[in-house]
């Protein structure tokens, strides 16, 4: 997350009347972006990777664990220190210099939870493949400069979820719950951060929405889990506020873990990678053929399957987020019928992608989704900017969303140097890969931000899956790879990737042959010149494709898409990107560091490594503390999280859970 904007936000009565007002002028701001940016060109591949942490705090004598919301504290210790503002470091605004990362000091940032921060690299990385093998040094030191600036009984952890968020009792220092913002039964309002942004954010979601968000997730049902089991920790007879009603009007659902405020989505952490494509045509290729790759990424780094104190019926956070940001009123969500709102929506504003961007001409008409809406007046003023039809339905599709946080001071002129009104849009809608244009005045390209992924509990495995993404971009780019696949194949994988234990036992719809048709196997002639990593030392494109467009997939298992299916079939992830390595004639010892990395994500597709959600619930249900119920305690969560502190530290060295991470080493 960026620097924040100052400012006096409307509440959203007031937000809702100039709506329209900065639709238009974010619509104004993108075309002229368009219009500078449009042929942009960046000598450099570069890219970033996020990391986001959890600042937990233990009480050994106790035996517990707790969320610290002491991130203000943490941000000013470490905009204060300067040993690390001297190597460039530290918060985001006091960064300097474009050094090798490594050598820069990382950069700090703050987050939606008052319990979170978020790391970067103090520069860009690059594609060499030395570049690859500094990603996880820097990532370690990331992590222990964050401790370094916390109290003795801290640690910044890299789970998805805190596993108590919201049994009203685990956080410090404490507040009760029901604050005027979130009006949430479980957590207070300062567990968001106290920047005006975000509790703005909350309460206008929940003022458009009518109603407090709404989350129910599915139960594991134990050996002594009631059915139907009924979330004990519900008060149904609270008055506080008007939104105290939805609960007895049927929002907690049997069988369900229910969470009611925007914390329990936006609290969660994630690992994010964006790229900067050389050009926008690499660019908008890189969006179209990530996209239907997201719901792999999932299924391949599930670590969520603890809310509230209560074993999940689930793996993964992305349904929870989407339901903790969702804005949609009851006639948009076909509850009632159209009268005030202009369309029925399907999908949240946090959701998987519903378009394809690029103007490859292998993407056939069938592969777009057929509900999707558009806004056909803004459609038409970017064409008439001279956007092109796909990049115009796209951000029609982003702009049908209302701007939920509008600060006064920004209605007042319309500048168009700046991007504070586009963005209001864009960055409120949350897609799992996102197509970014480059900020105005600034040397920064066109970019793609990958979003999917969980965060991992090491700096070896969030190391494994960032390099893998590198190298999966590359494959792409330099083998011309075709992934398309129908819009709705990609949204039903997406709901695929939550189920337990999906990455073993679940198939998922994906393209049969990515291969160009002028290349007839994985191997000798379909390997590309060395050095042939970019577009514009590709063959020509091959013609559009024919034939029903149901041939052109079918279901895969996650090990199959990964590591090929042994008839012969699809050639697999993994080998493509080793066949881009062999291309690229890398030296025995950088193949070697980059094998390790691989071979993880070999062992999550095929079940020979566990996914974090596997392992976090497998030892929750061997502790002598556990019950078979579904009820994780607090004296269980103080064991799961100090083992988790263990693993980050020892990485399996000290023979600690091997399931995860098989015989990963460290390096240095």
């Amino acid at each position: 997350m960026g620097l924040l904007a100052e400012g006096t936000p409307l509440d959203w009565p007031e937000a809702k009347k100039v709506a329209g007002h900065v639709r238009e002028w974010g619509i104004e701001q993108l075309l002229a972006i368009w219009r500078k940016a449009k042929g942009k060109e960046r000598d450099a591949l570069l890219w970033g990777d996020e990391i986001e942490y959890l600042v937990v705090t233990f009480d050994d004598e106790e035996h517990n664990v707790k969320l610290s919301l002491r991130q203000a504290d943490i941000l000013r210790a470490l905009a204060s220190d300067e040993k690390l503002l001297k190597q460039g470091g530290g918060v985001p605004e006091l960064a300097r210099g474009n050094v090798k990362p490594g050598k820069t000091a990382p950069t700090f940032h703050p987050e939606f939870g008052r319990f979170m921060l978020e790391a970067t690299p103090g520069a860009p990385w690059g594609i060499g493949f030395k570049d690859l093998l500094d990603v996880e040094r820097d990532m370690k030191w990331r992590r222990q400069i964050a401790n370094d600036h916390m109290y003795s009984s801290e640690f910044p952890i890299t789970m998805t979820t805190f596993p108590l968020l919201g049994d009203r009792k685990s956080i410090t220092p404490w507040y009760p719950p029901s604050g005027d913002k979130l009006r949430s039964q479980f957590v207070p309002d300062e567990i968001a951060n106290p920047h005006i942004r975000f509790p703005t954010l909350a309460a206008n979601i929940r003022a458009r929405r009518g109603r407090k968000v709404e989350l129910n997730v599915p139960v594991f049902h134990d050996e002594k889990t009631a059915r139907p089991w009924k979330d004990p920790t519900v008060n149904y007879d609270l008055h506080q506020w008007p939104e105290d009603d939805d609960v007895r009007n049927g929002a907690a659902k049997d069988d369900c873990i229910y969470m009611d405020a925007m914390a329990f989505g936006m609290g969660s952490c994630c690992l994010q990678i964006t790229f900067q494509a050389m050009n926008i045509e690499e660019g908008r290729k890189m969006y179209d053929q990530l996209s239907p790759l997201g719901p792999i990424l999932l299924a391949l780094t599930a670590a969520t399957p603890i809310y509230k104190g209560f074993l999940a019926d689930t793996d993964v956070r992305w349904n929870q987020i989407s339901a903790a940001v969702d804005d949609r009123t009851p006639e948009e969500l076909g509850e009632k019928p159209l009268k005030n709102d202009r369309w029925r929506m399907p999908k949240s504003r946090y959701a998987s992608n519903s378009t394809y961007i690029s103007q490859d001409p292998r993407l056939r008409p069938e592969y777009l989704d057929p509900d999707l809406i558009v806004d056909e007046d803004i459609k038409a003023r970017l064409v008439d900017g001279g956007m092109d039809d796909a990049l115009a339905t796209h951000f029609a599709h982003l702009f049908i969303r209302d701007p939920i946080v509008v600060f006064d001071e920004d209605l007042k002129d319309l500048d168009l140097d700046k991007t504070d009104h586009f963005e209001n849009l864009q960055s409120t809608n949350w897609q799992h890969i996102r197509f970014k244009p480059p900020p105005p005045a600034n040397d920064i390209g066109w970019r793609v931000e990958v979003r999917p992924m969980e965060i991992q509990i090491t700096d070896f495995e969030n190391a494994a899956f960032s390099v893998f993404m590198v190298l999966m971009t590359r494959a792409i780019l330099s083998f011309d790879l075709n992934f398309y696949l129908p819009i709705p194949r990609t949204t039903e994988n997406m709901e695929t990737a939550h189920r337990r234990d999906a990455v073993l036992n679940d198939k998922f719809y994906f393209r049969k042959d990515p291969l160009p048709k002028r290349q007839a196997k994985l191997n000798g002639a379909s390997n590309p010149p060395s050095g042939a990593n970019t577009p514009q030392q590709q063959p020509s494109r091959p013609p559009s494709p024919f034939g029903p467009v149901e041939d052109e997939y079918e279901l895969m298992t996650v090990d199959e898409i990964v590591n090929g299916k042994g008839d012969g079939g699809f050639p697999g992830l993994i080998p493509l990107v080793e066949s881009y390595l062999d291309s690229m004639n890398v030296d025995v010892e950088t193949r070697c560091e980059l094998a390790q990395y691989l071979a993880l994500i070999k062992g999550r597709a095929n079940g020979t490594l566990w996914t974090a959600a596997k392992w976090i619930r497998h030892y929750v249900r061997g502790h002598e503390g556990y019950k078979m119920d579904s009820v994780v305690s607090e004296g269980v969560t103080y064991d799961l999280v100090k083992a988790v502190e263990r693993m980050t530290v020892h990485e399996g060295r000290d023979g600690f859970a091997r399931e995860m991470l098989g015989e990963c080493r460290e390096r240095g």
